[in-house]
């Protein structure tokens, strides 16, 4: 393949790039679109629909464009007649490995790729179509593919030929707009598996940066063909641009590559490109690829704020940042991101209090720097929800709890403590706050009404406090609370503007009511007459305190009968109702909580399924990735009582494992970054093995004495663990 001898083989395509563009220039200026050297980033246009600034509130999905967009559309060119078909190139490909003679393969290849004209003809399904709809891209894909998978095994004159063809493409003299042909050719030649070797990376840059500046009615149909590649091969596509994208970053040998400050737009291009897969991805539901497959973990190396600095003082400018692209960043970067945002906002605060302080003459206190919350916990809910209506305006300081009538200091432990007490009984049933559905084992907001909604208030600033102090809590609401708490992102100006409303769909209801969806489901399908049948209006019934009341879906609801032809509309009513309308003073109550200690411009940057994660971490809990990142004081990992202690933790239960964790960390949650983000610690005490283990929770760390056989170890393990509320001061 191409590795052997590639630089040598593909260098001069550099220089023959840059020699034709010396040419160009030397010719002078003839409004072509696309030139293959841009001195200055600033001439690639954005792509608005889909790569839109975050930032703005209304964001642009490209579902939300017509089927078919009203741009003027150039005639064909006619193209020339090929009749090779996919058994007859097989053929050829066949006979060229046992007699060793190429020549039927490399004319094929040379005068496929010879130009975008040949690649239509060659892989266009029919010639005589035009092929100008969203739906069909009229490419024939299983002959692309064969074609490609040959590719890798021919010899290397045979793949030059094809790279030389490729710049004989990119090198035409464009004028107007392009054809659906064109679009063709891009199509096809994105999926060249020549890209993924790095001495192609000269002309591989140049077509992400023609695809990355064509008019967004082009890009709108590439999106939509791109979302009938196969899964394979969608995936191959996206790593071959992430890895281009970290290469250009990183690479391994920079002298492959032209200076940085001669290709500033390389990852721009590719960026922009992956904004349109991505786009593609999300229009199909599953999606083709997890949405965690578009992540790049190279980002994480590189300065992110930075990145997030450009992108508040710049937006949607040329100035390019990767903030403009989150779904290229890993959740583990957007949560340094947001830390360190609000480290900043912490440290803002405080050092306005102590001016102010300074101003009016008056001592300075270090609580004043703090958001102090002192609660008893048997009346732990009325006074979180007094402290904090009280502090308001330090909501935004490093929070610092204390129980009263204990001896403990607040390094993290307290806190963590005061966070799963709180949770705990505002999502008891007997509260009634919210409602536990035991089929989906999720919470969901009560729609009963009430006369104050503040500690609807108090759970969404208990959830801003935990991403804000990075905290995870054990709550369990369903992915459509996390798609309402950013709607918008960003708390609007207008009061009057509803918030916390959202689209929501049967898989939404599915998630929290599964066996109500179901039986919308079957009212859906239903082959019978709907109105006869199910002799249903325009209306639902819940029950309030003991009391049925009727609530009509939309004006005269009650005398709108339910038939085959409006069932959609009464389904989608009635799924709005139970999931926006019910309870929006209850969730727009919880939706100004949490943005009154969250409201960041980092939060644009998440995605719901993410936002959830810095929320709750991960319940999944994998002890043997936390053996293998634990360090030891006292001991070494091959002490007899370190293996008594991992024998029996890897033998306990689940309840028993998220136990030891709740007792040595304070959250039974697993964060973001794995079990090695929690830097667990055991030490070892020299007190009498009689004693039951001790924990930091504001270190993570288990204190565990030298017990001698293991059944005294699980004894004392469990008895420390299972009883392991409270604070004291040794």
């Amino acid at each position: 393949g191409l590795e052997r001898g590639a630089k040598n083989q593909f260098s001069t395509f550099s220089n023959f790039i840059t020699t034709i563009n010396q040419k160009k220039e030397g010719i002078g200026n003839r409004n072509s679109p696309t030139q293959l050297v841009i001195p200055n980033i600033k001439n690639v246009r954005d792509l608005p629909p889909i790569c839109l600034d975050v930032r703005q509130k209304q964001r642009i999905s490209i579902d939300t464009l017509p089927q078919e967009l009203k741009a003027p559309i150039p005639p064909e060119p006619s193209l020339p007649i090929r009749t090779k078909t996919v058994k007859d190139f097989q053929d050829d490909v066949e006979k060229a490995k046992l007699s060793g003679d190429w020549k039927a393969v490399h004319d094929f290849y040379s005068t496929t790729f010879d130009s975008f004209l040949e690649i239509n003809a060659a892989f266009k399904k029919d010639t005589n179509s035009p092929f100008n709809t969203i739906e069909d891209s009229g490419i024939n894909a299983k002959f692309v593919n064969v074609v490609y998978d040959a590719l890798l095994n021919t010899p290397q004159d045979v793949q030059k030929s094809v790279l030389k063809g490729v710049i004989n493409g990119l090198l035409q003299e464009w004028k107007g707009p392009r054809t659906k042909d064109d679009l063709r050719a891009y199509c096809i030649l994105l999926q060249n598996p020549q890209f993924s070797n790095t001495s192609t990376y000269v002309i591989y840059a140049h077509l992400l940066r023609q695809i990355a500046a064509l008019t967004e009615a082009d890009h709108h149909f590439l999106v939509h063909w791109s979302k009938k590649i196969s899964q394979r091969r969608f995936k191959q596509l996206v790593d071959r641009l992430l890895q281009f994208i970290s290469l250009r970053l990183f690479p391994a040998k920079p002298e492959e590559f032209p200076p940085m400050v001669k290709c500033t737009w390389w990852i721009p291009s590719a960026t922009k490109v992956l904004a349109l897969f991505n786009a593609a991805n999300s229009l199909i539901s599953p999606p083709i690829i997890a949405y965690t497959d578009f992540y790049n973990s190279t980002l994480d190396h590189i300065d992110l704020m930075e990145e997030y600095h450009n992108w508040q003082c710049y937006g949607n400018s040329h100035r390019f940042s990767f903030c403009q692209y989150p779904f290229i960043i890993s959740i583990a970067a957007k949560k340094v991101i947001i830390q360190r945002d609000s480290e900043q906002q912490m440290i803002s605060i405080a050092r306005q209090s102590l001016v102010d302080k300074v101003s009016r003459r008056q001592k300075p206190d270090m609580n004043m720097l703090f958001l102090n919350v002192k609660v008893r916990r048997t009346h732990l809910v009325s006074d979180s929800l007094d402290e904090l209506a009280r502090k308001r305006a330090d909501l935004k300081k490093k929070l610092k709890v204390t129980f009263v009538g204990e001896a403990g200091l607040d390094m993290g432990g307290l806190t963590k403590e005061w966070f799963l007490l709180l949770i705990r009984q505002i999502f008891h049933p007997d509260y009634g706050m919210f409602t536990y559905h035991k089929d989906s084992h999720c919470h969901w907001f009560s729609s009963f009404k009430c006369d104050n909604y503040s500690e609807f208030r108090l759970v969404g600033a208990l959830m801003g406090l935990a991403v804000y102090n990075s905290i995870t809590l054990d709550i369990r609401f369903p992915p459509c609370c996390y798609k309402k708490l950013l709607s918008p992102p960003i708390v609007p100006c207008d009061h009057n503007t509803l918030v916390g409303i959202c689209d929501v769909t049967l898989d939404d209801l599915f998630q929290i009511m599964p066996e109500l969806a179901h039986g919308l489901s079957e009212l859906l399908s239903y082959e019978g007459n709907v109105e006869e049948d199910f002799y249903s209006t325009f209306q639902v019934f819940q029950e309030e305190f003991g009391v049925i009341k009727s609530y009509n879906l939309k004006p005269n609801g009650d005398k709108i009968p339910v038939t085959n032809q409006n069932r959609k509309e009464y389904v989608q009513l009635y799924i709005d109702f139970l999931l926006n309308k019910s309870i929006y003073k209850q969730f727009a109550a919880f939706y100004y909580g949490f943005h009154s200690v969250c409201a960041s411009y980092a939060l644009l940057l998440l995605r719901p399924e993410e936002v959830e994660i810095l929320v709750c971490g991960s319940p999944e809990l994998d002890m043997s990735a936390l053996q293998r990142s634990t360090q030891y004081e006292g001991y070494q990992k091959t002490d007899l009582t370190i293996r008594y202690f991992w024998d029996v933790v890897l033998g306990f239960s689940l309840d028993l494992q998220k136990k030891l964790l709740h007792f040595a960390t304070g959250s039974d949650r697993v964060p973001v970054g794995g079990m090695a983000d929690l830097n667990f610690k055991i030490s070892k005490t020299e007190t009498s093995t009689n004693w039951l283990p001790v924990a930091h929770t504001c270190f993570n760390q288990l204190c565990l004495p030298p017990y001698k056989n293991k059944k005294e170890l699980k004894q004392k393990l469990i008895i420390g663990i299972s009883n392991a509320e409270g604070f004291g001061l040794e």
